[in-house]
């Protein structure tokens, strides 16, 4: 491999492979008036790509490394032509004619032969929207997204002329927004994403709007409760971080099958580890359960999983939530207490 070529910040990739990707926040609706770039919120893995010289590295929102994990992709990004280049987009992959999460967790396989024979068997693309740095322009976190975008389309045409990675569209008409927002939810996207076409690239920060079909909750599992007078696990005790730094509980799901009871309970009893929760934690009788609330196991905080929620009062969930898939492309810090708040 070709030793990278360091850059006039000396950064080999320009852009620091610590950035964090630009986030949103939520919103009951999309947002009016002019200066909105809407797009499709892709239902797969955020990925910065980083490419110079010979070098690739793909970046999960985490900040973990992907690379391992989609050799395809990596193999792809080190056949363009063009460098250096940092790149913001979603890794995803089709089955059956629709886009699966569940094909990309199982990518996340320890062995690298079994990934190796997924990525031969049913390929990655990355679906890009956004360019931190251009081969000839250099980094452009300060630029608007508007010439960012001019930028990564320029790019697009040159370089990507085959379905490992492809340009994900995006309108400026709120009302084909709309369109997309009710088709979300049903195949490849869940909802649709607002940006400010006249606002930089801000690492971290929830600089975006994200409108979703259903409201859903990204949190940590702090805890669990076993089934009343047996051995496996009935209900995951759910987490969020507030500013402080503290893991407090705010709800809980039950939404297991009973196929996946007895391994999901040995999984969480091999975490077991006081306290759980640093904030506010499972007390007495609540509104969620009555006199066994104070039975429950502290885990380490590690696993993450997404959940569906109706209303939330008191920076608490109502009601039971619904596990919808756990995110082991997500680190449990950035699970925080900004995506039930009233003004997310």
């Amino acid at each position: 491999m070709a030793p990278a070529r360091e850059t006039s910040s000396g950064e080999p990739f320009g852009v620091p492979l610590a950035t964090a990707p630009m986030e949103a926040r939520s919103a009951e609706a999309l947002p009016e008036g002019p200066g909105w770039l809407y797009e499709p919120k892709w239902d797969g893995f955020r990925c910065l790509a980083f490419k110079a010289g010979g070098d690739v590295e793909l970046r999960a929102k985490s900040g973990k490394p992907l690379g391992r994990y989609f050799p395809e992709v990596v193999a792809f990004l080190r056949g363009v032509a063009a460098d250096p280049f940092v790149l913001d987009g979603e890794l995803v992959i089709e089955t059956d004619g629709r886009l699966s999460f569940d094909a990309l967790q199982m990518r996340l396989h320890p062995a690298e032969s079994r990934v190796r024979k997924l990525a031969a068997a049913t390929p990655a693309r990355l679906i890009l929207f956004d360019m931190l740095q251009a081969p000839a322009a250099g980094a452009l976190l300060e630029k608007p997204l508007s010439e960012r975008r001019t930028e990564l389309e320029s790019f697009a045409s040159r370089f990507l002329k085959t379905p490992s990675a492809v340009l994900s569209r995006s309108t400026e008409d709120r009302g084909e927004a709309e369109r997309w927002l009710g088709d979300a939810g049903h195949g490849a996207t869940d909802g649709v994403v607002a940006k400010r076409l006249d606002g930089a690239y801000a690492p971290g920060e929830r600089a975006m709007v994200k409108v979703k079909r259903l409201r859903t909750a990204d949190c940590v599992i702090g805890g669990f409760r076993y089934e009343s007078g047996g051995p496996l696990v009935g209900s995951l005790l759910l987490g969020l971080y507030d500013a402080e730094g503290r893991l407090n509980h705010v709800g809980f799901t039950s939404t297991i099958s009973n196929a996946e009871r007895p391994e999901l309970t040995r999984r969480l009893e091999a975490l077991r580890e006081p306290p759980g929760f640093t904030g506010r934690a499972p007390g007495g009788p609540s509104r969620w359960s009555a006199e066994r609330s104070a039975e429950w196991q502290p885990l380490r905080p590690e696993l993450v999983v997404e959940v569906r929620f109706d209303h939330v009062t008191g920076d608490r969930f109502r009601h039971g939530t619904k596990l919808l898939r756990w995110r082991p492309d997500k680190s449990p810090r950035q699970c925080g207490m900004e995506q039930i708040s009233a003004d997310s």
